[in-house]
């Protein structure tokens, strides 16, 4: 076992607080099912968020990302070239776009953090390929996770998918730590070296969210102040899959799992 970092301060949650974080994660996979189905040729992004904040809120829960650090909408809507942190404003989702969804839920002051990929219309090879590897490395991060890995550990199993199918990695943007707040340490980056990192114990509560590109996995922010895109241009088609895990004495739980969406261990 190589170096192992300090374990950052509330990185382990209490049972209290995980009861709050598994029933907003279970809010949150049905959210991001509902708006998966409701993403379809002619809806607006503000249509998007609307559904998103109204779902939120009927299942008793908070949207987490309205407001947190000023940002001003329930959900990122991050479309084609766009990868993370799009705005949900005026935009018209048409047949043949790649669309990321990523969304919190917030409940008794606990946060989750989950996002999806899906193609509008039947996808093309490109873009299923690129969907599949994002959704490979990100279950290959997960399965790794149990009591006694390092954090290391778990973001090379993310890289070695991405790299065997050879694309670009996004290296400035990183999965996170997750409580009272949307983002906290440590940050999980989607690279990493085996044998590393804060050594994994019962109760600690992370996002892995891998974000691929078909270019060289270099991103810039647009001029809104908010979005991120590719660095190469428009032709760049860019995924980014996203869950909330704990560590559990067996192995793993993804809070944020989809209905019918199960992880073997």
């Amino acid at each position: 076992m190589g170096k192992i970092d300090s374990t950052p301060p509330g990185f382990i949650k209490a049972p209290e607080a995980l009861i709050s974080m598994k029933a907003a994660g279970i809010m949150l996979g049905q959210t991001l099912q509902i708006l998966s189905v409701a993403a379809k040729p002619g809806v607006t992004g503000d249509e998007l968020d609307t559904i998103a904040r109204e779902t939120i809120q009927s299942l008793g829960g908070e949207p987490a990302f309205l407001g947190f650090e000023g940002f001003p909408a329930t959900i990122c809507l991050s479309i084609n070239d766009a990868i993370v942190h799009g705005l949900p404003a005026g935009q018209i989702i048409q047949k043949g776009d790649i669309v990321g969804i990523d969304c919190g839920v917030k409940l008794h002051g606990w946060n989750t953090d989950a996002a999806v990929t899906i193609t509008i219309g039947e996808p093309t090879t490109v873009d299923a390929n690129l969907i599949a590897a994002t959704r490979d490395s990100l279950y290959a991060g997960i399965h790794m996770v149990k009591p006694g890995v390092q954090l290391g550990d778990v973001q090379a199993a993310i890289q070695r998918v991405i790299d065997k199918r050879g694309y670009g990695l996004v290296r400035t943007l990183s999965g996170h730590g997750i409580g009272r707040s949307v983002h906290e340490a440590p940050g999980i980056p989607n690279f990493g070296k085996s044998g590393t990192g804060v050594l994994l114990d019962v109760g600690m509560v992370f996002c892995l969210e891998p974000m691929l590109t078909t270019g060289s996995g270099a991103v810039k922010t647009a001029t809104d102040g908010w979005t991120v895109v590719a660095s190469e241009g428009r032709q760049i088609r860019t995924a980014h899959q996203e869950h909330t895990v704990l560590v559990t004495p067996n192995g793993f739980d993804v809070l944020t799992a989809q209905p019918g969406e199960t992880f073997l261990q």
